[in-house]
């Protein structure tokens, strides 16, 4: 009987859960090439085709369906017993697979990250950004880092910091002959850098005071999907921008730039460190979770 090993079982998966040999290679750290001739000798040695390829797409057939699903949760206590052998170490090893947005992965590299790696030097940390959510689970990432509001219910959520604002920023060039917004509909009167969420749409500004909420839709010369060239453009003059506060704190600090709205933009829950609910947490996910309380986060 030819009995698979663990590490062909974990490329099967990987296969099954991306759809495709690219982003399974780079999960598990080998070439297309090597993972694609490693599938095709697994096959070979089971007689049974596990994946219909073409040059545009890889699909599990139902056999292949069937392997998966029988296969998963075996390889569920395999992983799980083995995060419980690193508990025996004096220090986690291993990689630490996290997803998140650009946004979120700055801001926490320096306060979380940076320190988690000088405390624990034989870990290696993967961070994956991109502005969709995804299910971190079924992309096989240990953890999550998002806005409070975007952690899907069936997660574990510690918080890494505190509340988060935004604030509508201009040059004070830009500001000079302009009267400035005393609402959010004064905004039409201004030239907004607009930002594109990752679905293709467009975000609406969102403001609220008194429990009077307003959604703008402003116009402008400009259309970005990352908030570092939103502020290149607001510091350019080129209009104004809706921006994380601790993007444009130091702008606003040194007088680059002149805040306005204030009053309009109250703070809201912000980052979290998210993972699924289970009994044991791997060392290394552990000690981050560790880090991140000692460090205030999770309150």
């Amino acid at each position: 009987m030819v009995i698979p090993g663990v590490a062909e079982l974990e490329a099967v998966q990987a296969v099954a859960r991306h759809r495709g040999f690219r982003a399974a290679a780079v999960e598990l750290g080998m070439s297309r090439s090597a993972l694609s001739h490693a599938i095709a000798a697994l096959e070979e040695r089971l007689g049974v085709r596990l994946f219909h390829r073409t040059t545009r797409s890889v699909a599990l057939t139902q056999a292949g369906e069937q392997f998966v699903a029988d296969t998963a949760p075996a390889l569920r206590d395999i992983r799980a017993a083995i995060d419980r052998l690193g508990d025996h170490r004096a220090t986690p090893t291993g990689t630490l697979r996290i997803n998140g947005s650009a946004g979120a992965a700055r801001m926490i590299m320096k306060p979380v990250i940076l320190e988690f790696l000088r405390r624990y030097p034989a870990m290696t940390v993967d961070i994956v950004t991109e502005g969709k959510l995804v299910d971190v689970v079924l992309e096989g990432f240990d953890a999550g880092i998002r806005l409070a509001e975007q952690v899907p219910q069936d997660m574990i959520a510690i918080p890494l910091g505190p509340d988060l604002r935004f604030a509508v920023v201009g040059t004070p060039d830009y500001f000079a002959g302009r009267p400035l917004p005393v609402t959010p509909g004064d905004l039409a009167r201004h030239r907004c850098i607009r930002s594109r969420l990752p679905s293709g749409g467009l975000y609406r500004w969102e403001f609220e005071r008194h429990g009077e909420t307003v959604a703008i839709d402003g116009s402008g010369p400009l259309i970005l999907d990352d908030p570092l060239l939103m502020l290149d453009a607001v510091r350019a003059g080129l209009g104004v921008g809706y921006l994380a506060e601790w993007h444009v704190a130091e702008d606003i600090a040194a007088g680059r730039l002149l805040r306005v709205l204030e009053d309009w933009t109250p703070p809201f829950p912000g980052l979290c460190l998210y993972y699924p609910g289970r009994r044991h947490l791997p060392p290394g996910l552990r000690a981050l979770v560790d880090l991140v309380r000692e460090l205030g986060g999770g309150r």
